[in-house]
């Protein structure tokens, strides 16, 4: 149980401007209300963990809870409504000051603690917790990501047999046709009034477009490309490699390939789920699209075989390098391209 006191720990990491960093930078824009409405908004996702915490009371009931990257303090409170001793959120951006205000207002003061800062730098006022409670998914799940955060959570300040929630993240890919949007967005540089702007052409194909796909445009089946356990999922598990086969279920065009996530709340007493992809409800995340140089042709029943590299960016973790190679039926050698999310 936490010490008593003031139920916010302000603990001042901010860096002077000329000292901020990419993830500084990254923190500071979770200070924008937009942001978070939009999150709020975002049915699926906040439905999924009001179900996943408030339908099993007793799993919360007496339970020290951990919230990493609280922001508003949502979850937080939803730990706290399904009876939890204590929660401590934690959150490095300036909407914490608000989240503070929330907590007030609903009367969680005397449950919930907030703390200001990097996990990394500060000492929280419960030294282990039961559950760890985290909205850590990003595009494509691991773009922007809080996971390696998450990850650090777990490792330090999770009792042994503790739960996390969510569990289990899935990532999936699959092939569609999308020739009217891919005219608009990359082959538009072809000619632009006349002029020939195809130097552009590359760098928009590299950069992966996070847009909703309708599932008619999907032409495959879809592979699962990478699934993470949060109980023992480790920081370089993140970089990693993936074969994929597609197989076609018509005849038709591929033009470019399109990635979701699932996420998982089996610690439940009933498992909770939802999912990214073009076949589900609208979230947030949507989906992503990598558009390929070339246009392939499927009959029904081919496949496409490939492999998907994903790693943090060397520069900046909180951006992806991708690399998608693929071969159709009848291709002498196969074809990659890098994206990378930024």
């Amino acid at each position: 149980m936490a010490s008593a006191g003031p139920s916010f720990m302000n603990v001042d990491n901010t860096p002077n401007a000329e000292n901020m960093t990419s993830r500084d930078y990254y923190a500071d824009s979770y200070a924008h209300f937009g942001i978070h409405e939009e999150m709020l908004k975002d049915t699926v996702r906040t439905g999924a963990y009001r179900n996943a915490i408030l339908n099993n009371p007793k799993f919360f009931e007496g339970k020290t809870v951990l919230d990493v990257g609280c922001g508003t303090g949502i979850l937080s409170m939803f730990a706290a409504k399904a009876g939890a001793k204590h929660v401590v959120g934690i959150d490095m951006s300036n909407i914490i000051d608000q989240a503070q205000k929330i907590i007030e207002a609903n009367g969680f003061s005397n449950v919930i603690t907030l703390v200001k800062g990097k996990l990394e730098d500060v000492e929280l006022p419960i030294k282990e917790f039961d559950i760890i409670v985290s909205e850590w998914m990003g595009y494509f799940l691991l773009y922007e990501s809080m996971l390696d955060t998450v990850i650090l959570a777990r490792d330090k300040y999770l009792k042994r047999g503790g739960s996390m929630f969510p569990d289990e993240a899935t990532l999936y890919l699959a092939a569609i046709e999308d020739q009217d949007y891919k005219e608009e967005k990359i082959n538009f540089w072809d000619n632009v009034y006349g002029f020939d702007y195809s130097c552009i052409k590359d760098i928009a194909l590299r950069e992966p477009l996070v847009d909703t796909v309708e599932l008619k445009a999907v032409v495959t089946d879809p592979c699962l490309i990478k699934h993470l356990d949060l109980n023992t999922v480790k920081k370089e598990d993140l970089t990693f490699t993936a074969p994929y086969t597609l197989k076609a279920t018509r005849e038709d065009y591929v033009h470019a390939f399109l990635a979701w996530f699932d996420i998982s709340f089996n610690a439940c007493r009933v498992a909770v789920k939802f999912s990214t992809g073009p076949h589900a409800k609208y979230t947030h995340w949507k989906q992503t699209v990598f558009y390929t140089p070339d246009t392939l042709s499927l009959q029904v029943g081919d496949q496409i075989t490939g492999e998907l590299t994903c790693a943090p960016n060397a520069r900046n973790p909180r951006d992806l390098d991708i690399a998608l190679s693929y071969s159709a039926p009848n291709d002498e050698q196969p074809t990659t391209v890098q994206y990378k999310m930024s």
